[in-house]
């Protein structure tokens, strides 16, 4: 699947402007991890794009979520490493998070939204002042951004990350997507 198709697809099954956003800030994210460490932006970026392609179908099943776009996009032909990996970032399932891959998607999806709502509460608005010290900051306030899981952020230990750096890669990936994201 290319990158146009995916993206059609998001667009088909995705109504909520918002979560097509989210879509696009965890796809930045996975393809800007994959260059980080070698690995293929394309098919990275296509689990970040593609992760919640069910997340309207399944809002009001979240034992459903991630399987029932897992079974869509498996019969599309879409590579199973990208299937995996978009199945276990749901941890309801109880899957194991096996690859790099598994692991970057499932820390990368809660870190953007932390991200936007840091973003969010700025007088501009605007992601370009957004400082990885002020993520890091809102990251310790367990009241902000309730949503943004802290410890599925932590484990960005498991692909070999600090949190700064993780903070760091994360925002940059964002702000070169600004435009898209509407937070220019």
């Amino acid at each position: 699947m290319t990158r146009q198709e995916a993206l059609k697809l998001v667009e088909e099954k995705i109504q909520t402007k918002n979560l097509i956003k989210h879509c696009l800030a965890v796809e930045a994210v996975m393809r800007a991890l994959a260059k980080y460490f070698n690995e293929d932006p394309e098919k990275w970026g296509l689990a970040g794009l593609l992760h919640d392609i069910d997340y309207e179908e399944t809002k009001n099943a979240p034992e459903k979520h991630s399987l029932i776009g897992a079974a869509m996009l498996e019969k599309l032909g879409v590579e199973p490493e990208i299937i995996q990996a978009i199945k276990v970032h749901n941890e309801v399932h109880g899957l194991p998070r096996e690859t790099r891959m598994d692991k970057a998607l499932f820390c990368t999806d809660p870190i953007t939204g932390l991200i936007v709502a840091a973003t969010l509460v700025l007088p501009s608005k605007k992601i370009a002042d957004l400082s990885v010290e002020n993520v890091l900051n809102r990251f310790k306030e367990k009241g902000f951004a309730k949503g943004a899981n802290r410890e599925h952020i932590a484990l960005c230990s498991e692909i070999g990350l600090s949190l700064e750096e993780f903070a760091r890669i994360s925002l940059e990936a964002m702000k070169a997507v600004a435009q898209e994201l509407g937070l220019s």
